[in-house]
């Protein structure tokens, strides 16, 4: 599956979220910005996507400890599946 693919599914999920704002990042001024930024319940969270056996890159990883860093959830995820894992063990209640 394209990863453009497993972005808009989990774009689709989180969007059906009524405690989810959710956006797309098309294109940024600040590289390695991760692929889907959302506030769920009033918490952060960027996903960077990759699909099955993608690697992110050192800057794509430095852009996730950053926002950790300042308080926030990052990850990567292949699936719907692995961001309800991530946002489950990071405490965010979801529907």
């Amino acid at each position: 599956m394209l990863e453009s693919a497993i972005q808009k599914k989990i774009s689709d999920y989180l969007g059906a979220l009524p405690e989810c704002w959710t956006c797309k990042v098309m294109a940024s001024n600040k590289r390695g910005t991760p692929d889907i930024l959302c506030v769920i319940n009033g918490r952060f969270v960027a996903i960077e996507v990759k699909r099955p056996g993608g690697k992110p890159s050192k800057l794509q990883l430095a852009q996730l400890k950053r926002i950790e860093a300042a308080g926030g959830i990052a990850f990567i995820a292949e699936s719907v599946d692995d961001v309800i894992a991530c946002l489950a063990s990071a405490d965010i209640e979801l529907g």
